[in-house]
């Protein structure tokens, strides 16, 4: 089951079924009511999703509709670092160091956007990055969860962009957040595919373009900590909430080790086998003024 967040023309959001065609939706807030996180404990339900599957329900093309990020304010969105090995190594040649054990950072929750939504480049640095990477979302609250149990506590998954602002990620601030966390730079969706409609996470081909160019492609079979060690390895730490997000590594192929920046114009387009795909142009961030000199 694809379950997207949308909005029509004058609408709050609402909460939609895309059908098989990926070319419409069915209206089924009247069941779930306007938020995705709210049901996300009884999406394990193979009942629950039946149900969802035949609510009857306005039909939408989805070319007539501004698809949202899936989940309505989620608690936490968490990203790990260097977990594609060949990632790691390009990252090394920028001047980062490889982590020794899960590296985890947050994105403040403030930057989702949507799957189509634009991606600003920052007043503060022309230092605009891409990273694709799997999305999972947490479906019901998880501590201390082993391996073996991790994918019992996943809703489903989705595609995300990491985008970054590198001089602020390495040279602006001792942690992450900051350059992980400029508004407009988490587009996720475009849908949240739940977990029965994927036979193994863990075997999803990757690949994200910039104007066509291939610049990213990987599968995540690739990764150094799988989403299940992710998992175990966060739940030791604090309880995973439903509509937690965890964005789970991507591969070689970033802006950083040839400072190729994303510019205005540009478009973005991130893919995963199975969960669609994300596509946002560059503008710059609105200003009335000049843009200051790059740091």
């Amino acid at each position: 089951m694809r379950i997207a967040r949308f909005r029509t023309a004058g609408s709050d959001p609402r909460v939609g079924i895309v059908d098989a065609d990926g070319a419409t939706l069915v209206d089924v807030t009247d069941v779930t009511g306007p938020s995705v996180r709210g049901i996300l404990p009884r999406l394990a339900d193979p009942e629950y999703r039946a149900a969802l599957g035949a609510a009857p329900g306005a039909r939408h093309a989805l070319a007539d509709v501004e698809l949202l990020a899936p989940v309505d304010d989620p608690q936490k969105y968490l990203g790990i670092g260097m977990n594609y090995a060949e990632h790691a190594k390009e990252a090394a040649a920028a001047g980062i160091p490889t982590p020794t054990s899960q590296f985890w950072f947050n994105k403040q929750v403030s930057c989702l956007t949507g799957p189509h939504a634009d991606i600003e480049r920052p007043i503060v640095s022309p230092q605009l990055d891409y990273e694709i990477e799997l999305g999972v979302v947490i479906g019901r609250p998880a501590r201390h969860v082993s391996r073996d149990e991790a994918r019992s506590v996943i809703a489903g998954y989705l595609v995300a962009n990491d985008v970054s602002v590198r001089d602020w990620l390495q040279k602006r601030s001792p942690t992450f957040t900051l350059g992980k966390s400029f508004d407009t730079h988490g587009p996720v969706g475009p849908w949240l595919t739940t977990d029965d409609e994927i036979a193994d996470p863990l075997d999803l081909e990757m690949i994200l373009t910039v104007n066509g160019e291939v610049r990213q492609t990987g599968r995540t079979d690739d990764m150094i900590y799988d989403v299940y060690d992710q998992i175990a390895y966060l739940s030791q730490v604090f309880t995973l909430q439903p509509g937690d997000i965890l964005a789970t590594g991507t591969p070689s192929g970033i802006g950083a080790p040839t400072q190729t920046w994303l510019v205005p114009g540009d478009v973005v387009r991130a893919e995963i086998a199975g969960l669609g795909a994300l596509e946002n142009r560059v503008v710059d961030e609105p200003h009335a003024g000049p843009r200051p000199p790059a740091a």
